[in-house]
């Protein structure tokens, strides 16, 4: 497998808007293209894999010139990656989609979005995108190659590049995630079922039989077939089938918390509250969540804007013969401004009203039609998703 190298779009998931370490050697539709500190590994690595095959296509060559011509193929093998990445950020980009890099790693690239794919159209044009640039490349290649002839270095090297095109092209056709081909099966039991979850999940665990499959490939087929494996398809078969299993794995994991994001309601992640007046009592307080079943107290401002929320725990240490004169305001946390969000929210809008929110405060109220509805606090969202 020398010259392999992963290619693959966004996952499901969209990515922290955090970049990538590593350098930023250009930008294309508002992205910046990443060299990630493992390139460097990888493009030294394979030019000296590759320079004995230089050998062999060129007898005559010698010296460094035989590391130089196997690095020009690194350098071409990585440009058709960025290729197929770009692709990815271009399609996407007209379809809706806002790339937010670019990178190149150990074992290929990936493209990062800002958010996932709103439909499985979009999703599965964005996925094959890649891999079609790549073939388009190797028929290039092969026709460039050709008419140069195989005598001359030159034409080898274009031949190499075709295959090279054609197998990251076909190979990331593959149907299981992460690679291309299982974004395109994900879409496709998603517009099947109407659910992204279920797609994710079929097309992840297509991956992991993918990833099996890759192993099974570098390691048992050789051994099948009489011989064994190189030391090269060994390491590489290694490193792909575990890069595709780990992805596949994390899509899943993924897969389960969208599923509680889009399951997001206030009824699930926070807890019934009633409102009072900033001028009512303790008793008052306790009668109204006990009439409502509210676990919670809201007390309202004079001008109806959610001002404070009692704490429970020392709301509950006030004696029930003072209750009735003691102040609510006096066991009550003051709430910041912008500490509410709509409760008839759900899904993605409720998380991401929930997200803003608590940069202003921990505890959040939710308010449906003018009327507080629930309490809802960080933790509790934290917790609701891992679980």
């Amino acid at each position: 497998m020398p010259g392999a190298a992963y290619a693959g779009p966004v996952s499901d998931q969209p990515r922290p808007a955090r970049r990538t370490s590593g350098w930023v050697v250009g930008r294309v539709a508002g992205a910046p293209i990443v060299l990630a500190p493992s390139w460097v590994v990888a493009a030294v690595v394979l030019t000296v894999v590759l320079a004995p095959a230089v050998r062999g296509w060129a007898p005559g060559m010698v010296g460094a010139r035989v590391y130089v011509v196997a690095l020009v193929f690194v350098v071409l093998l990585f440009a058709s990656v960025l290729v197929h990445e770009i692709a990815h950020g271009l399609v996407a980009r007209a379809r809706g989609q806002q790339p937010q890099e670019f990178v190149l790693t150990l074992l290929g690239g990936h493209t990062s979005f800002g958010a996932a794919a709103a439909t499985p159209g979009t999703n599965a044009l964005v996925a094959v995108a890649g891999p079609v640039a790549n073939l388009v490349l190797a028929g290039g290649f092969l026709v460039a190659g050709l008419a140069v002839g195989r005598d001359q270095l030159v034409g080898v090297l274009l031949l190499a590049g075709a295959f090279s095109n054609g197998f990251v092209g076909l190979f990331n056709l593959l149907p299981g995630l992460p690679l291309d081909g299982g974004a395109v099966l994900q879409s496709l039991v998603w517009a099947v079922t109407g659910r992204r979850h279920t797609g994710t999940v079929v097309a992840a665990w297509c991956g992991r039989l993918v990833a099996v499959g890759v192993f099974a490939v570098a390691f048992a087929l050789p051994f099948a077939l009489g011989g064994r494996p190189t030391l090269t398809d060994a390491v590489w078969g290694g490193l792909i089938g575990a890069f595709i299993w780990s992805g596949a794995s994390g899509a899943i994991r993924a897969a389960r918390t969208q599923d509680a994001v889009d399951q997001l309601t206030v009824e699930r992640v926070g807890r019934r509250a009633a409102a009072v007046g900033h001028t009512d009592s303790v008793a008052q307080a306790r009668a109204v969540a006990a009439a409502a079943g509210a676990q919670d107290v809201v007390v309202l401002a004079p001008d109806g804007r959610p001002a404070a929320y009692v704490d429970v725990a020392a709301a509950s240490s006030v004696p029930a013969d003072l209750a009735g004169t003691t102040p609510v305001t006096t066991v009550a946390v003051t709430l910041p401004g912008g500490a509410v969000v709509d409760g008839t929210l759900v899904g993605p809008a409720l998380l991401d009203a929930l997200g803003r929110a608590s940069r202003h405060s921990p505890v959040v109220v939710a308010v449906a039609h003018g009327r507080v509805v629930g309490l809802v606090r960080v933790p509790d969202v934290v917790a609701a998703l891992r679980a």
